[in-house]
């Protein structure tokens, strides 16, 4: 028997269904926010798989076109692979529940969330977040939630929590927090140059709602929650540490860990790995037989000691830095002759190449998901992140979520600073290579779009630039130490990563991934102002040293606009009959046009005369011919009675033999022939749009002759009869 769950939340009621429907998950709610429902489930293997030495959790957000209302537009009709926007929901999702299992938990754990039915005021993504919590606070799966989590807007200067499709659409914060009571767990946002003080009241805003969440959770898990099952904990013993430290003392763990080469450190430590190894081996067979087994693992916890000690009660970072010192900087830009913008941004060991390509606005992405709001997207990021940038020998197997999510945060980080489709009509892709990797590539390429965006000649309103803070965490919430600039091993054994984007005037975009079980108000607020000062030392020091504003022409190798805008009613008419006219230009001009419905026209070409011909060519069909305009013609048929003569592409116009010269015709072929050019003014526009041409009225008369118009035209008419 099923059981039902009510709270308000943003003046709108969500409802939590217990036992209704995938009773044989371990936890599974369908729940309803205004008219948005999603079915969120919860299922774990009952043991471990073998050799497994990590949690093995799965978040899916699975769209279903069904929920809107649509048909996928696919050849089989059904959904295939999932959106970017399912795949950054399934992150967002992953990143507040997963600190919050046992860290020893080594059964696998399957997040499901399907979205049913969406009302664009209530968003379904934020629904999946809550259902998930719900789904584990319930279910025997151990877990130390419950969370909650709202998203905030900001219109009109108002903080608005869980904001409508409408408000969305005015909003300057696009903001999504996830918290325990106690602490936050997760943030997401894209902002438009928000004040870090707005940004930390809006988070914290957030908080306030979320706690009311956890309580709802909190009464559901009081009434229907499963005991939590026992499982088997994962601990090295004390024994193999005890050895492990006569092995490698911690004066030579600590002279392994110390260095600022990425590769000098792994090779170290991995030297010492073998020595332990090789100590184990030496062993009686059966201590080899218990120790064995642990080796990596003891090896993976000393090093994170030795590394959380140096800098906890030393101060003292592996590289040798300051706590608040950034890695030496270095800006680049032009590296690639012929691309429309490149910039290269190197912090450290990590190095990100952007690359600026500038198209047509009908090269902007077209976009089949949930939300009615966008269908297509004008400017694009991707990141790649290819295994030779750490190193390795991994085969490339195309973008995964991590590659993703982090073109996504660039992405969302330079949006805000984007010129109006108006102001430079322009699709927009960049792509981040990151051609070598130590911690913090994803701020590394925010930078390097900037510069890359600046080369290109795009108007930015301002650059950005991004950087990430580092924690290690001590025994109670007022103990700890936070980290400029991390690199990858602070980033690996520290407790989280806040990335932080913006200009000079503020935030554009927040990210943040934990370890712990929340931050408190003091670590954030701290993060914040700390991400503030290395952000407007790298812009100031580094980039706009660099390329201090955009280049005011677009690169010679781009395309240039053009643009005019003619009568909707002669749309059809550029077009033509299934696509024939505007091809035609096309394959003339060689410009690529786009025409938009309330009449304006957009012509690219790389070369300017030819999409200034293409202009005029539009604008010559799209108006009105009037009696009296004078054209270069081109014959195209010819007949007894005169000749078909092209005024500009797709216009015919009758020349008739009496108008071709003021000496009598009496073969048409005898004076023209199909292709020759002549000039022609017109003289006729019936009310169905047929037009009539001469050539004689441009020609000087003939000397000593009389011109005798009224016999010419009374043959013209003769011919009308015939």
């Amino acid at each position: 028997m099923s059981k039902i769950f009510t709270m308000e939340l943003a003046g709108r009621m969500l409802k939590a269904e217990i036992g209704k429907v995938a009773e044989q998950a371990n936890g599974a709610v369908w729940l309803s926010y205004g008219d948005t429902v999603v079915l969120s489930t919860a299922t774990a293997s009952d043991k471990p798989r073998e050799g497994i030495d990590f949690f093995p959790l799965s978040v899916d957000y699975e769209e279903r076109l069904y929920s809107v209302g649509k048909i996928p537009g696919s050849f089989i009709k059904r959904e295939g692979r999932p959106t970017e926007n399912a795949i950054l929901t399934a992150r967002c999702i992953d990143r507040p529940m997963r600190p919050l299992f046992p860290k020893d938990y080594r059964n696998d754990v399957s997040l499901v969330n399907t979205v049913l039915c969406v009302d664009q005021d209530c968003s379904p993504e934020i629904l999946a977040m809550v259902g998930s919590s719900i789904a584990v606070s319930i279910s025997d799966i151990p877990f130390a939630g419950p969370i909650g989590a709202v998203s905030v807007g900001l219109v009109d200067g108002e903080f608005v929590i869980n904001p409508t499709s409408a408000q969305r659409e005015v909003s300057d914060l696009n903001l999504t927090v996830a918290s325990t009571a106690e602490k936050v767990v997760m943030i997401e946002a894209g902002a438009n140059e928000v004040p870090e003080a707005q940004m930390i009241e809006a988070i914290f805003k957030a908080h306030e709602e979320n706690r009311k969440i956890v309580a709802f959770i909190d009464e559901i898990v009081a009434e229907v929650g499963k005991p939590k099952h026992a499982y088997e904990e994962q601990v090295v013993p004390e024994e193999v540490f005890a050895m492990l430290r006569e092995v490698v003392s911690p004066q030579r763990m600590e002279e392994a860990v110390f260095s600022d080469v990425k590769q000098v450190r792994e090779e170290r430590v991995n030297g010492l790995t073998d020595e332990f190894a090789a100590a184990v081996d030496a062993l009686p067979e059966e201590d080899q037989e218990r120790f064995r087994p642990y080796i990596a693992e003891a090896m993976y916890q000393y090093q994170k000691k030795t590394v959380r000690k140096m800098i906890k009660e030393d101060h003292k970072r592996p590289d040798g830095r300051a706590l608040d010192e950034i890695r030496p900087l270095s800006a680049e830009i032009d590296l690639l002759p012929r691309t429309h913008g490149s910039g290269l941004f190197r912090r450290g060991q990590t190095q990100v190449l952007t690359i600026a390509t500038l198209g047509a606005l009908s090269d902007q992405q077209r976009l089949d998901g949930l939300d009615e709001l966008e269908d297509s997207k004008r400017y694009i990021h991707h990141y790649n992140f290819p295994s030779y940038s750490v190193g390795e020998t991994k085969p490339s197997r195309g973008p995964g979520r991590r590659e993703i999510g982090h073109g996504a945060l660039a992405e969302r980080a330079l949006v805000p600073v984007l010129p109006s489709e108006e102001e430079f009509p322009y699709a927009i892709r960049l792509v981040s290579e990151v051609l070598s990797s130590n911690g913090s590539t994803s701020q590394g390429s925010i930078c390097a779009s900037t510069l890359s965006l600046m080369a290109a000649g795009v108007p930015i309103k301002a650059p950005v630039a991004g950087i990430s803070c580092g924690l290690i965490t001590g025994d109670t919430d007022d103990d700890f130490i936070l980290l400029t600039d991390i690199q990858g091993l602070e980033d690996f054994f520290g407790d989280m990563d806040f990335k932080v984007a913006g200009t000079h005037k503020g935030i554009t975009a927040i990210q943040m991934d934990i370890k712990v079980q929340g931050l408190t108000r003091a670590i954030i607020e701290q993060a914040i102002y700390n991400t503030r000062k290395a952000r407007e030392y790298i812009l100031d020091d580094i980039m706009l040293p660099c390329i201090s504003q955009p280049r005011a022409t677009v690169s010679p190798y781009a395309p240039k606009i053009f643009q005019t805008r003619i009568n909707v009613e002669k749309i059809g008419e550029v077009v033509g009959p299934k696509g024939k006219m505007i091809n035609k230009i096309i394959d003339e001009t060689g410009v690529k046009i786009d025409i938009e419905e309330d009449g304006r026209v957009f012509v690219f070409g790389v070369d300017d005369e030819m999409a200034k011909k293409a202009i005029q060519i539009i604008e010559t069909i799209a108006k009105d011919v009037e009696i009296g305009e004078i054209y270069n013609a081109k014959v195209v048929r010819l007949a007894k009675f005169g000749a078909f003569v092209e005024i500009f592409p797709g216009k015919d116009a009758l020349l008739h033999i009496s108008q071709i010269s003021h000496e009598h015709v009496k073969e048409v072929e005898d004076v023209l022939k199909v292709g020759d050019e002549i000039m022609v003014k017109v003289t006729e526009v019936d009310d169905q749009g047929k037009v009539k041409v001469s050539r004689r009225a441009l020609l000087p008369p003939k000397e000593g002759a009389a011109e005798r118009p009224e016999k010419s035209e009374r043959a013209e008419r003769r011919h009308d009869r015939h």
